[in-house]
């Protein structure tokens, strides 16, 4: 187990608090915009029960996480190890034992945690209204409109959090991710007028 003072110098020597601050955004934003096509889908076809809607949206979560976990650790890891490699070569030392030989180790398992849970913590966050009204909470609107209500605005807050990275306006970020996200919504309600009934 790393302490919260090694933690530190590992993310600073190696600066993946960056890498993993993109990762959160990256996969954060593909998990609202799978959600809010998932629920869009479902908008559309009109009388789904809501067990199915629940599942649907739950199984995807899953896979959202796990492609994150594995994709990230893969990744980072190769490229760790690939830079560890490079700097005993040219120190001409082993390093496996060194702040660099941990930081090898534990940035792949830290960034793919955050990669994983991004889009997971996200999606069951945006289908919460929908686990409410299942067990009886009832909302001012529909359980599946709250949710696609919801999963805009969370892509909403990611562009916020976005351009206040960027040290742009972050009201105009939020903005544009969210026209992206009713761009999404619209294309989906376009196939769906254009399907045979």
């Amino acid at each position: 187990m790393i302490g919260f003072g090694p933690l530190r110098l590992l993310l600073h020597i190696t600066q993946a608090h960056k890498i993993a601050r993109r990762y959160l955004v990256t996969n954060g934003f593909d998990g609202a915009l799978t959600m809010l096509g998932l629920l869009m889908g479902f908008y559309i076809s009109g009388g789904t029960p809501l067990p199915v809607i629940i599942n649907a949206c739950f199984g995807a979560a899953i896979a959202l996480a796990m492609s994150g976990l594995s994709s990230a650790y893969i990744s980072e890891a190769a490229e760790r190890k690939k830079e560890l490699r490079e700097l005993e070569y040219a120190l001409g030392a082993d390093l496996d034992q060194s702040v660099h030989g941990s930081a090898s180790r534990f940035i792949p398992v830290y960034v793919a945690i955050v990669n994983g849970f991004s889009p997971f913590g996200i999606s069951l966050g945006i289908i919460s209204p929908l686990w409410l009204a299942r067990y009886g909470m009832q909302f001012p609107i529909a359980p599946l409109e709250a949710s696609i209500g919801l999963a805009l605005f969370a892509i909403f807050l990611l562009g916020v959090f976005l351009g206040r990275i960027s040290g742009t306006f972050w009201l105009w970020m939020g903005i544009k991710t969210t026209l992206l996200g009713l761009l999404t919504a619209f294309l989906i309600l376009l196939v769906g007028m254009t399907e045979p009934g």
